[in-house]
C-alpha cells in the first residue's frame, strides 16, 4: 500500500513536469519560426531543449544515486524555473538566443523529471515493477489534457508579446513539483556506491537486455521527437490553424501516455516482446498515415499512433533495463542508458527543421521508416538470445 502511494505521489509530479514538456511542444517551434533567422533553425528551440536534456542525465542519475531522489528533484524544478523565467523574458526581448537558453534549461529539468521512472521501479517488487513504470509514466495524460490547452489559453496572456504567458504558467508548474516533493516518502540513497561497484559499465552495457533496452529507447524516442517536432510547422505550412495543430499534440500526448495505465500489465499478460514489436509496427504505421495525406485528419491519427508506438517502445524499454542491473549499479547504467536515449533525441530535434526545410515532410516520413525497422529488428535479436528471460503472468 506504501509503494503504491508514492508511486501516485510521483505520477502528480510526474504530470506537473510533462505538462509543461507539453506547453513547450506545442510552443517552441513556433515561437522559433516567428524569432529564428533562417526557417530551417524554426525547431532549435526544442533541439536545444532536448540538448539540455540529454546533458542532465548522467548528472542526474549520479547525483540522485549519491544524495537521494528528493533533493535532486527539488534542484531539477529549480532549474525549470529558472529556464522558464529566461524564455518568458526572451520572448518580451524578442531574442531568439535568450529562449533556446531557456529552453536548454528546461530541458536539464525535463532530464532530472526522467527519473520519475526509476525511482517508482525501485520501491516496487518483480511484479509490480512494469505497471509501476507505466503508471508513473501515465501522469502524462494530465499533460495532454492540460498542456495544449494550456498553452491556448495563456499565449496572449501578455498580448501583444505572443506565447509569453506560456511559460510563466511553467515556472508556477516547476514550484507546484517542488512543492509536492515534499510530502512523498522516497528512500534515503545506499552507501556511496557509485565508484568500484558492481560490474563494469562496459560488461554490463555488451548484455543483449542492455543493447536492445538501449537501441529500442533511442528509436522509439527520437522517431517520436522528430514527428512531433516538425509537426506543428508543417501544419501551419499547410494552412491549418495554431488551434488545430494544438489540437493534434494534445491527442499526441493522449496517445503516448493514456495507455500507460494498461502498458505495464499487456506486459505481465503478453511479454515484452510483443508489446515492444507493436511499438516498432505503430511507428511504421505512422508514417504510412502522414503519406496518405495532409489534412488535420491525417496528422491527428498519424500522431495519436506515433504516441502509441512510443509509449509500448519505451516502458518496455525501461522495464527491460531494470533487468540488466543490480542495485548498486543502478545510477550508473541508469545514467548511460538515458545519455544515449535523450542525445538521440536532441539530434533528431536538430535534424528536424533541417530535414522538414529541406525536403519536405514526406521525406521526413520515408527516412524514418528504416529506424522503426531496426526497432523491432533488435526485439527479435534480444528474443532469440534470451528465449527463457522474458515471463508472462496469465490474467
Amino acid at each position: 500500500m506504501h509503494s503504491r502511494r508514492t508511486v501516485l505521489m510521483l505520477t502528480l509530479c510526474q504530470a506537473l513536469a510533462m505538462t509543461g514538456a507539453s506547453i513547450v511542444a506545442t510552443t517552441a517551434s513556433i515561437v522559433g519560426s516567428m524569432l529564428a533567422p533562417e526557417r530551417a533553425l524554426s525547431t532549435l528551440p526544442i533541439a536545444v531543449q532536448m540538448t539540455g536534456m540529454m546533458t542532465a542525465t548522467i548528472p542526474a542519475a549520479l547525483l540522485m544515486a549519491r544524495i537521494g531522489r528528493r533533493p535532486g528533484f527539488w534542484i531539477g524544478a529549480a532549474l525549470g524555473a529558472s529556464g522558464a523565467a529566461i524564455a518568458a523574458f526572451a520572448l518580451f526581448e524578442a531574442n531568439f538566443a535568450w529562449f533556446c537558453g531557456g529552453t536548454f534549461l528546461l530541458g536539464t529539468y525535463n532530464g532530472a523529471a526522467q527519473q520519475y521512472r526509476f525511482a517508482a521501479s525501485e520501491i516496487a517488487d518483480e511484479g509490480f515493477r512494469a505497471k509501476a513504470i507505466s503508471l508513473v509514466l501515465a501522469g502524462g495524460v494530465v499533460s495532454a489534457v492540460f498542456g495544449p490547452e494550456t498553452a491556448k489559453w495563456s499565449s496572449e496572456l501578455f498580448a501583444p508579446v505572443l506565447f509569453a504567458g506560456c511559460y510563466v504558467v511553467i515556472i508556477f508548474l516547476c514550484g507546484a513539483a517542488a512543492i509536492l516533493l515534499c510530502f512523498i516518502d522516497l528512500p534515503k540513497p545506499v552507501a556511496p556506491v557509485l565508484r568500484g561497484s558492481g560490474r563494469p559499465l562496459a560488461e554490463i552495457a555488451a548484455q543483449p537486455a542492455f543493447i536492445t533496452a538501449a537501441i529500442a529507447g533511442m528509436v522509439g524516442y527520437g522517431v517520436m521527437s522528430l514527428v512531433m517536432t516538425a509537426t506543428p510547422i508543417a501544419m501551419l505550412d499547410c494552412g491549418h490553424a495554431f488551434g488545430d495543430a494544438a489540437f493534434v499534440i494534445q491527442w499526441h500526448a493522449l496517445g503516448m501516455y493514456a495507455p500507460s495505465f494498461v502498458t505495464g500489465h499487456l506486459i505481465l499478460r503478453f511479454g515484452l516482446t510483443r508489446i515492444m514489436l507493436s511499438g516498432a509496427a505503430l511507428l511504421l504505421l505512422c508514417c504510412v498515415i502522414n503519406l496518405a495525406g495532409l489534412a488535420v485528419a491525417n496528422f491527428w491519427a498519424a500522431n495519436v499512433v506515433l504516441g502509441i508506438g512510443w509509449n509500448f517502445l519505451f516502458i518496455g524499454a525501461t522495464t527491460l533495463l531494470t533487468r540488466a542491473y543490480s542495485a548498486e549499479e543502478k545510477g550508473k547504467v541508469q545514467a548511460l542508458n538515458d545519455f544515449l536515449v535523450f542525445g538521440t533525441v536532441a539530434m533528431s530535434s536538430f535534424a528536424s527543421g533541417a530535414l522538414l526545410s529541406g525536403v519536405g515532410w514526406g521525406m521526413v516520413q520515408v527516412a524514418i521508416m528504416p529506424f522503426a525497422a531496426v526497432a523491432g529488428g533488435i526485439v527479435l535479436w534480444w528474443r532469440h538470445r534470451a528465449p527463457a528471460a522474458e515471463p508472462r503472468y496469465a490474467g
